[in-house]
C-alpha cells in the first residue's frame, strides 16, 4: 500500500479465489464434465477452462454474449478438445448444469476469511462485496460461506450495469456503502479486473495472490497471499506514525552550586 493511502473507512473484496476457494471448487465441476465428455487430460482441460472463460465471459461482461451463450462456448470448447466436433445447445446446457451443480457441493471459504472478517468488523470497518458474478449465484455463495452477515453491500455486474474494471461499479458500490472512493480499499486476486479498476474508480487497490501467480509482479500495486496480511495493512494505515526524533538541543548550564533544576525532587 502506497504510504499516501489514508486509513479506510471501508473494505470491498472480490469473491471469487478471494474470499471462496472458487479454483477448488471449478476443479470439481470441471472433472464432472470431463467425465461425460470422456476427457482423458485434466491439465489440457484446465488450461483451455481459463482461457476460454476469460475469452467467454469477458464477452458477456462487456455485453456481447448473453449468460447462457457464455456458458455454451465453455462447454462446446471442452467438448472441442476430447473430440466430439458437434454438441448441441441442450447438451451444452446439461453439461453446464452439472457443472454448477459439482462446483456448488465444493464450495467453501478460504481459511482466513472468516477470522479477518471478524476483525475488520470489529474494529469499526465497513465491510462490502464488489463481483463480476452473477448476483444470484454470488449471494448464494455468501451464505453458503457463512458470511453473508459481514456484508451489507454486495454489487454484482449484472445488476449495477457495469462490471469490474469499469469504474462504475466501484463507484456505485462506494456510494451504495456512503463512503467516498478515497477511504475505501478494494482486495481482489486480478490485477486488471480488480487491482486497476479500483484505481480507475478512485479506491486504493490491494491485489491478493493466493496461486502465486505473481500477476502484480512490476506493478505499482500493494500484493498479499493472505488476508493476515491485510489486517497488518489496515493497522499500519491506521497507526499515526510516530514524530521523527529531535537533534538534542544545547545543555543548559547547571544553576549555582553545580545541581541541577531539578535536584532534589
Amino acid at each position: 500500500m502506497p504510504p499516501t493511502a489514508p486509513a479506510p473507512e471501508a473494505i470491498f473484496f472480490d469473491l471469487d479465489d478471494t474470499l471462496l476457494d472458487d479454483r477448488s471448487a471449478s476443479s470439481a465441476g470441471l472433472r464432472t464434465v470431463m467425465e461425460r465428455l470422456g476427457h482423458p487430460d485434466f491439465s489440457a482441460a484446465r488450461r483451455l477452462w481459463d482461457v476460454q472463460t476469460d475469452i467467454s465471459f469477458g464477452a458477456y461482461i462487456a455485453g456481447r454474449l448473453t449468460l447462457e451463450e457464455q456458458r455454451r462456448e465453455r462447454v462446446r470448447a471442452l467438448a472441442v478438445q476430447a473430440g466430439h466436433a458437434q454438441i448441441s445447445d441442450d447438451h451444452c446446457d446439461e453439461l453446464y448444469g452439472l457443472y454448477l451443480s459439482s462446483h456448488r457441493s465444493a464450495w467453501a471459504p478460504f481459511g482466513d476469511v472468516v477470522p479477518v472478517l471478524g476483525e475488520l468488523s470489529r474494529a469499526g470497518l465497513r465491510l462490502g462485496v464488489i463481483t463480476n458474478g452473477i448476483e444470484q449465484l454470488q449471494r448464494d455463495k455468501l451464505a453458503v460461506l457463512d458470511v453473508a452477515g459481514f456484508f451489507p453491500t454486495v454489487v454484482c455486474a449484472d445488476s449495477a450495469g457495469a462490471g469490474k474494471p469499469d469504474a462504475r461499479i466501484f463507484q456505485t458500490a462506494c456510494r451504495l456503502m456512503g463512503v467516498p472512493p478515497e477511504r475505501a480499499w478494494h482486495v481482489g486476486d486480478q490485477l486488471r479486473a480488480d487491482a486497476l479498476g479500483a484505481v480507475a474508480g478512485g479506491l486504493h487497490p490491494v491485489l491478493i495472490d493466493r496461486h502465486e501467480r505473481d500477476e502484480g509482479a512490476g506493478q505499482d500495486v500493494a500484493t498479499i497471499t493472505g488476508l493476515e496480511e491485510l489486517l497488518r495493512m489496515v493497522h499500519a494505515a491506521r497507526t499515526p506514525a510516530s514524530p521523527a526524533p529531535h537533534a538534542p538541543g544545547p545543555q543548559a548550564s547547571p544553576p549555582q552550586g553545580g545541581r541541577t533544576a531539578d535536584a532534589g525532587l
